[in-house]
């Protein structure tokens, strides 16, 4: 495998836009709207309240897109691997055909937004495959063509398609998109400020009071008061509502690869394991294809740089490489009963809502979230808003919830009683993180490839779970919730709200 150029996403990478940097929240700001995440969710939910008249103040513990948006393979379609049979499995046709209702809408605001503003996103209308990468495959794809078709999509079983290998067969939905996630999001947050929208990077929040007001807590300090709270994170960092035992978090992977000649007019993937996601690109003079794939629950095993090897073989198989200068990988929240969350955030709340879990298609599902939102603040009511409603049961994916806890319990326990893996810092090599444990008391150490020692509590500050380390990304994860923390334990992504408590390094000479 290459060495990488970057481990940023190619959008960061290169993105343009106003992407100048905004500063942190210094002083307490009052607002209507709160909106606490600052990808696609969080700015198109505020971009429509302030629409609607409302004062809105957005804060990221990051930047504007440089969290999911910024590292998304950026497919904005209706047809979305097998989701539907999926759906179909735990709700009926019904819900399936709001569902598509709510990306089809997403996907037509999202185009006349773009033409109507003159956003500079690499917007492009392409036909999306979910395709047989085997003869195994083949129900797969007519099982999903069956029920697309009857969730009301205008889908086709073809053999052909614009990869350079033949398929047995594939389902094909035409008038779909793609787009540079983050020169889009930032062209939102550019229109947000102009009508006087206010948006805090380097911000983190730390705490909501739900009442009347609501005051949102950041860890710089300042207070934001609201009438009104968005959560619209990845994935939901408040504990009320219990989205972490009806949510997996999972990582996938991807690399972009440049190459010669054209790449395939069409965002494919598998309708089966292993995921192999296909999109082209074009920017200026360079052609590239993106690969996606790999994915696993985050905080398992499995996370190592084998992944991105994999990815570059299939592309260089198939596609005439130059090189492959970007590699990364993206987290998504996947509700277990298939279907994403957007409204009250719990059943009581009056004043808290959520937008998330956009289950690997999050730029269709983050606006539509928002649609809903800005209509449930405005006293409307969406056609498909009951179906994303986060308070919604659904007995079918009981199952599932199950396994999910299960899980979390076999790690919560087991991995306490896994033995130490050195008994010393000074065992761990360059480049590499050992479990350093001395009696009951475990210690992860990362050794940098300058000889420094990282030394952290292994306590995932959020419940309790032990992280584990991410050779594929150098990162600290939570197997049970999905957290992730850097090698000095500052967090990269929730629900941990707090940073995991530093350490001297045990037995370090």
């Amino acid at each position: 495998m290459s060495p990488p150029r970057s481990t940023d996403p190619l959008w960061l990478a290169t993105g343009r836009g106003p992407g100048a940097a905004r500063p942190a929240i210094a002083a307490d700001v009052e607002v209507d709207v709160a909106v606490v995440g600052a990808g696609i969710a969080g700015i198109t939910t505020a971009l429509l309240l302030q629409r609607d008249g409302a004062r809105v103040a957005v804060l990221d513990r990051h930047t504007v897109a440089g969290g999911a948006t910024g590292a998304t393979t950026a497919k904005v379609s209706a047809l979305q691997q097998t989701r539907y049979t999926k759906i179909r499995r735990v709700h009926d046709d019904r819900t399936a055909a709001a569902y598509a209702a709510a990306q089809l809408e997403a996907i037509a605001w999202m185009d006349a937004l773009i033409a109507a503003e003159g956003i500079d996103c690499a917007w492009e209308r392409l036909p999306a495959f979910t395709y047989a990468a085997d003869g195994d495959q083949v129900a797969s794809v007519e099982r999903e063509a069956a029920a697309a078709r009857a969730a009301g999509l205008d889908v086709e079983v073809t053999d052909d398609t614009p990869l350079p290998f033949p398929v047995p067969a594939a389902v094909r939905l035409d008038g779909q998109a793609q787009f540079d996630p983050v020169r889009y999001v930032r062209g939102l947050a550019g229109l947000l400020e102009r009508d006087g929208g206010l948006i805090f990077e380097r911000s983190a929040v730390t705490g909501v009071h739900e009442g009347t007001p609501c005051r949102v807590e950041t860890e710089p300090g300042p207070t934001v008061t609201a009438r009104d709270v968005v959560i619209a994170t990845n994935y939901p960092l408040l504990d009320r509502g219990l989205f972490f035992a009806r949510m997996e978090a999972t990582r996938s992977y991807l690399v972009a690869a440049r190459v010669r000649g054209e790449a395939p007019r069409g965002m494919l993937i598998t309708a089966g394991e292993p995921t192999r996601s296909v999109r082209p690109h074009v920017d200026g003079d360079d052609t590239w294809v993106l690969v996606g794939g790999e994915g696993h629950i985050t905080g398992a095993a499995e996370a190592d740089p084998e992944r991105f090897a994999a990815l570059e073989a299939f592309a260089r198989e198939h596609f005439d490489v130059v090189d492959v200068p970007y590699r990364w990988a993206t987290q998504d929240g996947m509700p277990t009963d298939e279907l994403p969350y957007a409204g009250r955030y719990t059943p009581v709340s009056r004043h808290l809502f959520v937008n998330a879990g956009g289950q690997k298609w999050g730029m269709t599902n983050a606006t539509a979230g928002a649609f809903v939102i800005a209509d449930r603040l405005a006293g409307r009511e969406r056609p498909y808003g009951r179906v994303v409603d986060p308070n919604r049961v659904s007995v079918k994916a009981v199952p599932k919830v199950a396994k999910a806890q299960a899980w979390v319990a076999a790690h919560f326990v087991g991995d306490r009683l896994r033995p130490g893996e050195a008994s010393s810092a000074d065992e761990v090599p360059a480049g590499e993180a050992r479990v350093v444990r001395s009696g009951l008391e475990r210690t992860g150490v990362y050794r940098d490839e300058a000889g420094n020692l990282h030394a952290l509590s292994m306590r995932c500050p959020h419940l309790g779970c032990l992280v584990r380390f991410n050779d594929a990304e150098r990162t600290w994860d939570c197997p049970c919730h999905g957290s992730r923390f850097d090698i000095d334990g500052a967090v990269l992504a929730g629900p941990a709200v707090s940073p995991l408590e530093r350490r001297e390094p045990p037995g370090a000479s």
